[in-house]
């Protein structure tokens, strides 16, 4: 067995069963390894979409995805797609190939030194430089993709290496994981701080987004009667339809969530990172901040917790609801009130006539369409915050968005890795214009693998979320506009279906109509951002 062999064999033995890539000479050893072990090679029109897919993998099953290209400027255009990955604790694994370490007739072109690149952007980077140390680094650099808190790892294949002879390593026994119980003395003292609390709150994170945690939170919610939020990247790990559900936080202060968390006196912060954008600031001694996930939380002006129980989440919520199930004496007014303006906040202008369309408009439209299971990827743009404040999730990892890197170009891909990942399931890719077309070539993509995908792009003619910024603080509105092909042709010319809304009320149905079809199909939606300094700008401004 060559070691390219040897490679996708402990590959395939993990469980993968596709890799995304566009590879280049030195990866055609192992090119012909995937081929003869039968793994579904997809290949991208771009390294860094390729990452996104794979990135998304792992973010879906927990399980690596691989992502494969060839050295130099293969390499770096992985890098984006790394540091998106390893900020949103997404498995996945990075291959990169390399020039033989031996003897380079080509001198030092296309040469980089990747690991050196790939170390602050992953958990592991390391170059193969052996045949005999190859399935070790393998193993070792999946076990670390999914370990404690997941993310991006990198191996760098050159190519004398993956055509030598590999040792036969014997198959490694599966590793058996042990959930590490909370420390008894601080769920002690996380149980007496609830326990004395008038006005709790539950703050749900991006690491709560999992299966296990996810149905123990809902017995949690339900036996203590404590109301949540979430962040962004936490939503929909409870039902958003839930009578104790207030909100989600799109920006950092002002909206009424950021008011119940800071009239809160105590929040229960499970699975949250500052990794993710923080979804507040605290001012003062109050509220007190109780940290549940796996890790700590560190020292951070921004997220300083009382008291940290760490390890387990699913472990730790088991043991505070044994203490705290049936004690539902909260104050009942603090509650009310901001349920009730959250539900008017949430409804508010998703009927609006007005065209261009309000984002509000489309926000509601969308979740009209879309089933309770469908996927809505999005990408990075002023509508992500709508989206992420109107749009109500009803099950985990069915509003995929990234508020760690928050990079553009991610919409697309992370739809067409869902829907390989989902085939049953409806998805649906948002887009600002200027995202799409960072990533528009993956329309080819999508149409090569025969997937049934809708793509919404939100048009501005311009980077609307800075235009925001810009605007917000004053200044002229310079350098952040630009001009758009026809989408509905550009669509056509790939051999997909092309729409364009010309009436607000023609958006639903067109939608409806794409979701029921076959094929890829893109429907352009023209948007008025004036919305964006009538409600942003002023709760920023009255924070």
């Amino acid at each position: 067995m060559k070691a390219s062999d040897a490679f996708v064999a402990e590959l395939k033995r993990h469980g993968v069963n596709r890799i995304f890539g566009l590879p280049g000479e030195e990866n055609l050893d192992l090119l012909d390894s995937i081929a003869r072990f039968r793994i579904p090679f997809i290949v991208t029109r771009h390294e860094q979409a390729a990452g996104f897919m794979a990135a998304t993998v792992g973010r879906l099953t927990g399980k690596t995805g691989v992502a494969l290209s060839t050295l130099g400027p293969g390499a770096t255009n992985f890098t984006t797609a790394s540091a998106y990955a390893n900020l949103g604790a997404m498995p996945v694994l990075f291959i990169t190939g390399q020039k033989s370490n031996a003897f380079r007739k080509q001198g030092k072109f296309q040469i980089i030194d990747a690991v050196k690149m790939f170390t602050p952007l992953t958990k592991f980077s390391a170059s193969i430089e052996t045949a005999d140390t190859l399935v070790p680094l393998v193993r070792q650099a999946l076990a670390t993709a999914e370990g404690e808190r997941p993310g991006a790892v990198h191996l760098e294949l050159p190519e004398n290496i993956a055509s030598e002879n590999a040792p036969k390593i014997p198959e490694a026994p599966a590793a058996k994981e042990t959930p590490v119980c909370p420390n008894s003395t601080t769920l002690a003292s996380a149980v007496k701080t609830l326990h004395g609390a008038k006005r709790p709150v539950i703050l749900i994170g991006m690491h709560a987004n999992q299966s296990s945690i996810a149905k123990e939170l809902a017995l949690f919610i339900e036996e203590t009667g404590i109301p949540f939020v979430t962040t962004q990247m936490g939503k929909g790990v409870v039902r958003e339809d839930h009578p104790l559900y207030l909100g989600t936080t799109a920006i950092t202060s002002g909206d009424c969530v950021h008011t119940l968390i800071h009239n809160a006196d105590v929040v229960l912060c499970v699975g949250h990172e500052t990794t993710e954008k923080p979804p507040f600031v605290r001012r003062g001694a109050m509220p007190v901040l109780i940290h549940l996930s796996f890790s700590k939380a560190g020292n951070e002006p921004v997220y300083a917790p009382e008291i940290e129980v760490v390890g387990d989440i699913a472990l730790g919520l088991q043991a505070l609801r044994g203490e705290l199930a049936g004690k539902k004496s909260w104050e009942s007014a603090w509650f009310s009130e901001g349920k009730k303006e959250m539900d008017a906040r949430i409804g508010e202008q998703g009927d609006s006539p007005l065209f261009p369309l309000l984002p509000q408009r489309i926000v509601a439209d969308v979740r009209n369409a879309m089933p309770e299971n469908g996927i809505v990827t999005l990408d990075n743009g002023m509508y992500k915050l709508w989206f992420a404040r109107s749009y109500r999730a009803f099950l985990p990892n069915t509003l995929l968005l990234d508020n760690a890197l928050a990079t553009m170009g991610a919409g697309l891909p992370s739809a067409i890795a869902s829907k390989l990942v989902y085939p049953k399931r409806k998805v649906l890719a948002v887009c600002g214009d200027g995202g799409f077309m960072m990533s528009s070539a993956e329309l080819e993509t999508a149409m090569r693998l025969r997937l049934d995908l809708v793509v919404v792009i939100i048009r501005d003619d311009g980077f609307g979320m800075i235009q925001w910024k810009q605007q917000a603080e004053g200044l002229k509105k310079f350098g952040l506009s630009y001009s758009n092909p026809d989408f509905a042709l550009y669509a056509k010319s790939f051999g997909a279906k092309g729409y364009r809304v010309t009436k607000t009320k023609e958006f639903l149905p067109l939608l409806k109509k794409a979701l029921g079809q076959k094929g890829v199909s893109l429907i352009e939606v023209p948007v008025d951002y004036s919305e964006n300094a009538k409600v942003f700008t002023k709760l920023v401004k009255q924070s």
